[in-house]
């Protein structure tokens, strides 16, 4: 009887000492994949640069577009009030033209146009 518990404890060492090593070996390979602090501080001040960059870029775009709108704007501003500044010409116009049509409406002494 005392031999089977040594046997079945040296039995229980060796197959721990089999996946340790196996570990080991998973544990290598993951060391050997991973990034030392290096390589992440290099990854980081690139990344920190990139994002400089595309600020400015983004920033620069952003001012071009603003001046972009700003000059279709004023663009926008000269088209209406040319307009208006025609149409008030014509609106007066028409005025002058319906009073005139009133009085010899009132000459002749036809009815009103609302009337017919």
């Amino acid at each position: 009887m005392s031999g089977e518990p040594e046997n079945l404890v040296l039995q229980l060492l060796r197959e721990m000492r089999g996946e340790m090593s196996s570990m080991r070996g998973d544990i290598s390979g993951i060391e050997a994949k991973m990034a030392t602090k290096g390589q992440i501080a290099e990854l980081r001040a690139e990344l920190k640069s990139d994002m400089h960059s595309l600020r400015a870029d983004v920033a620069s775009d952003l001012m071009t577009l603003e001046k972009k709108l700003s000059e279709q704007i004023t663009g926008l501003r000269r088209s209406v009030i040319e307009y208006h500044s025609s149409m008030i010409g014509h609106g007066v116009l028409i005025t002058e033209l319906e009073e005139r049509v009133r009085r010899l409406e009132q000459h002749l002494k036809l009815p009103p146009h609302d009337a017919h």
